[in-house]
């Protein structure tokens, strides 16, 4: 069992686009519980750079390129050994981020799923419910985990977003997974349809097939 110290550093990963009005209150939630913030803003045409940049924390700024390319992107300029990917939003709890890696730093997991007890949308539902197929998940489609970093550099990430893939790439190197409740802010952010989990849902069944 491979146990990480308590001294082990956390960086929390925070991919970002036009969270202007929001970010900031995230970043400061966040910091109490980690070692580093590294912010992704994904070419936001808003003033999100700027209010990074004023709260005094790393930032990586890339063209329009996506949230998979933005986690791809924290996960390879992060050195630390435990990784916390959260939204820039504010609809995850920063304060359950000890109870996130609680998991890892014990040694009884690679990767661990903050847990919502509602998933809202039905594109995600029909999605964590091919992922378990082949693992037993209550939510494919969190955005809230921790994660080793030896094991997230090694993920491809193929398709259009992290939904279901990130769980069954993980798995197939050998992951131990874990899912952890949590807790999720009402946030007042219009949600458009999520056209991109068709093609998820198309990935998913085609490695789900390619591995049967």
């Amino acid at each position: 069992m491979n146990i990480i110290p308590d001294t082990a550093k956390i960086t929390a990963i925070i991919p970002a686009y036009n969270e202007a009005n929001r970010i900031a209150k995230v970043i400061r939630s966040t910091a109490p519980y980690v070692d580093e913030i590294l912010v992704v803003d994904d070419g936001s045409s808003d003033h999100t750079f700027n209010v990074v940049k004023t709260e005094g924390i790393k930032i990586i700024r890339q063209d329009h390129a996506g949230y998979i390319a933005a986690i791809k992107n924290g996960f390879r300029e992060s050195k630390n050994e435990i990784l916390v990917t959260i939204d820039a939003d504010g609809e995850h709890p920063s304060s359950e981020i000890p109870k996130l890696i609680a998991p890892i730093l014990s040694g009884k997991a690679d990767l661990v799923l903050g847990k919502r007890n509602k998933i809202p949308r039905l594109s995600e539902r029909i999605i964590s419910r091919l992922t378990n197929l082949k693992y037993n998940t209550g939510d494919a489609c969190t955005g809230f985990r921790a994660i080793r970093r030896n094991l997230a550099i090694q993920l491809q990430l193929k398709g259009k977003c992290t939904c279901g893939i990130l769980i069954l790439e993980a798995q197939n190197l050998g992951a131990r997974i874990v899912d952890v409740p949590i807790t999720v802010s009402e946030i007042d952010k219009s949600r458009s349809i999520s056209w991109h989990h068709c093609i998820q849902i198309i990935n998913i069944i085609a490695m789900l097939l390619k591995k049967s």
